[in-house]
C-alpha cells in the first residue's frame, strides 16, 4: 500500500490522532461533465477511459482517500436506475417468500462454508489494484456486505419485506442472521487488511434503513432482532482497531444509540434538514466514551448545489471548528455528487481545508 503524507493523515484521524490538516476524501461524483471541466478532456474522451480520467479529477482535486470511484451508467449521468433497487413487488407471493427464506442456508452453513484464505487472497488483489489505480490517493472502498442487514426488501420486495416484519419475525432473523455471518466473514478479511498495512483503521459501511421520518421499522424491532447481530458482524473490525463508519441516510437518530451500542465507531453522510447535523454528530460518542470520526459534512441538496464557494468554504471551516476537539473529521459529501453542484463549488470545497 501506499505510504505518504496522505495515508499518514488519513490514519491519524482514523486512530484518533491529529494530522497535519483535516484529511479530505472523494469518489462520489457522478457528474461526467463536472470530471471533463476538473480534468480537461471532452465527454468522448472520458467515456473512452472513464476510470482512470475520474481518478484524476480526484488528485486534481487533492483528495487524500477515495472511498470509489464512481462512473455513471450512461450519458444520463445516472448511477442508479429502474434495475439499482427494488420494486414493491419482486413478482413473489407471500407464501413464495416464505417457502424461498425456509430453504436458504443457515448461518452456521455459512460460516462453515467459508474459506478464509482464498477470499483473502482475493480481497488482497483487489486491494492493491484498487491503490495502484488511485496512485498517491489512499484506496480504502466501502464495503456494503461487512455489516448485519436489515432491510431484506431487495429480494423480497417492499410490501413482503414490511409484511414479513409484522407476520414471520422469526423470519427476518434467519435472514438477518445469514447476513451477520457472511458480514462477520467479510470483517475478518479486512481485519487481516489491516493488520498486514494493506487496508487502515476504518471500513466505510451502512444500509439505506431509514426515511427522512426515521426508521423504515421500529426501534425496538431493530434493538430485538437486528442490534445483537450488528454487533456481531462488527466484532472483528474491533478487535484491530478498525472503526466501522456508518452511512447516514435520512433521520438516523431515533436509531443512534443502538448503533453505537454495537460498536459503530464513525458516521458519514448527514442531512441536516432531518435535524442530523453536524453539531449533533459531533456531540456523539462511542460506546467507550471517545470521539466519533467523521466522514462529511457539506450536504449535496442544501449547500453545494444551492451556495457560492464563498459560502461553501465557511461551511467547511464551520465543519473544522465544531469538530475540533469534539471528533475526527475528514472533509467529504453527504452522498454523491451531482450534476446540479457546480465544479466551482466542489473545487471550493476541498481547497477549503487548504486555506
Amino acid at each position: 500500500m501506499v505510504r505518504n503524507d496522505r495515508w499518514e493523515r488519513l490514519e491519524a484521524a482514523f486512530t484518533g490522532q491529529t494530522p497535519d490538516r483535516t484529511p479530505t476524501v472523494g469518489g462520489w461524483i457522478s457528474c461526467v461533465e463536472t470530471i471533463c471541466t476538473l480534468t480537461g478532456v471532452s465527454v468522448d474522451e472520458y467515456w473512452a477511459d472513464p476510470g482512470p480520467i475520474s481518478m484524476r479529477a480526484y488528485e486534481r482535486l487533492g483528495c487524500d482517500g477515495l472511498i470509489d470511484n464512481l462512473v455513471p451508467r450512461g450519458r444520463d449521468n445516472r448511477i442508479v436506475d429502474e434495475h439499482s433497487y427494488a420494486n414493491a413487488d419482486r413478482g413473489m407471493t407471500f407464501e413464495e417468500c416464505i417457502a424461498h427464506i425456509d430453504a436458504r442456508e443457515t448461518a452456521d452453513d455459512v460460516l462453515a462454508a467459508f474459506d478464509f484464505e482464498a477470499e483473502y487472497d482475493c480481497f488482497k488483489r483487489q486491494m492493491l489494484a484498487g491503490q495502484e489505480a488511485a496512485g498517491e490517493m489512499v484506496w480504502f472502498p466501502a464495503r456494503w456486505d461487512a455489516c448485519a442487514a436489515l432491510g431484506h426488501y431487495h429480494t423480497l420486495g417492499y410490501e413482503n419485506f414490511f409484511l414479513m416484519v409484522g407476520l414471520e419475525p422469526e423470519r427476518i432473523d434467519k435472514l438477518v442472521q445469514i447476513s451477520a455471518a457472511r458480514a462477520h466473514c467479510v470483517n475478518r478479511i479486512v481485519a487481516r487488511g489491516v493488520a498486514e498495512g494493506i487496508h487502515p483503521h476504518a471500513l466505510f459501511l451502512g444500509e439505506d434503513i431509514t426515511t427522512q421520518r426515521g426508521p423504515m421499522v421500529s426501534p425496538d424491532f431493530m434493538a430485538e432482532h437486528w442490534a445483537p447481530q450488528l454487533a456481531y458482524s462488527l466484532g472483528p473490525l474491533l478487535d484491530v482497531g478498525c472503526k466501522p463508519v456508518w452511512h447516514c441516510d435520512g433521520d438516523v437518530r431515533p436509531m443512534m444509540d443502538m448503533l453505537l451500542a454495537a460498536g459503530v465507531q464513525g458516521l458519514q453522510g448527514f442531512q441536516p434538514e432531518c435535524g442530523v447535523t453536524i453539531e449533533y454528530v459531533a456531540g456523539l460518542r462511542t460506546r467507550d466514551g471517545n470521539r466519533l470520526l467523521v466522514l462529511g459534512p457539506i450536504s449535496v441538496t442544501t449547500e453545494l448545489p444551492a451556495l457560492s464557494p464563498d459560502e461553501i468554504r465557511q461551511r467547511v471551516r464551520h465543519a473544522i471548528d465544531v469538530c475540533r476537539s469534539n471528533a475526527d473529521l475528514c472533509l467529504f459529501t453527504a452522498n454523491t455528487i451531482n450534476p446540479d453542484c457546480s465544479p466551482e463549488n466542489i473545487i471550493a470545497m476541498y481547497q477549503a481545508v487548504r486555506q
